[in-house]
């Protein structure tokens, strides 16, 4: 018999984004993306240079890194890596998950993501060998009708099948643009995104500039 039949295979999350700030609704979908897919990390990872944003005032790498250890500090299951904005260039995600495919051989991996990018992923560079490699979590405000969504995902992209699943997470309609503006106009953001995240942004004067 193979002895490694019984062999527990690990699950890792991989969130990925600007994290401009890093808010609630981040943090929320990961906590139940974990809960839900039995993963027993989930991993931050900021993006260095997005190669889809068209944001020139996009903050610091360092900063947002920053932003991101704080929020996720008190929760053993989350870490977050800097492998992206150590790297020079735009910040693919193929890359990425080529690096941590040979970090993590024997892990399923799992990539967390707002449901209405799920079909952005088919215009990202080397896309059928992401989907090779990982599977994907849609996280979707409730309400959202996700059946009809992955069918129509399915059907105009048969190679999905299997590899991209719903999560409803009830704190999405929490952004880091709506946050960026209420700072930029004084209007209040506590409790729309960690207390050590809200005074850090505001020690370093972020979003003060349109």
């Amino acid at each position: 018999m193979n002895s490694d039949a019984n062999k527990k295979v690990n699950r890792l999350g991989i969130m990925g984004g600007t994290f401009d700030p890093i808010h609630y609704g981040h943090l929320v979908a990961a906590e139940m993306a974990r809960a839900e897919f039995k993963l027993d990390e989930v991993l931050f990872i900021p993006t260095g240079k997005p190669p889809h944003k068209d944001r020139r005032d996009i903050s610091d790498a360092k900063l947002r890194y920053e932003m991101v250890k704080l929020a996720i500090e008190d929760n053993l299951a989350f870490a977050v890596s800097s492998l992206e904005i150590e790297r020079e260039g735009p910040s693919y995600t193929v890359e990425t998950l080529r690096v941590l495919r040979r970090t993590y051989p024997e892990h399923e991996l799992y990539f967390i993501t707002g449901s209405d990018a799920l079909l952005e992923i088919f215009s990202w560079r080397e896309s059928e060998e992401i989907l090779s490699m990982i599977e994907f979590i849609g996280a979707a405000r409730p309400g959202f009708d996700a059946k009809d969504f992955l069918l129509k995902v399915q059907h105009e992209h048969p190679e999905s099948q299997g590899k991209i699943h719903y999560l409803e997470v009830p704190a999405l309609a929490i952004s880091s643009t709506d946050i960026r503006a209420r700072v930029r106009r004084g209007e209040p953001i506590r409790y729309l995104l960690p207390e050590p995240v809200r005074l850090y942004l505001e020690k370093e004067g972020l979003y003060l500039e349109a």
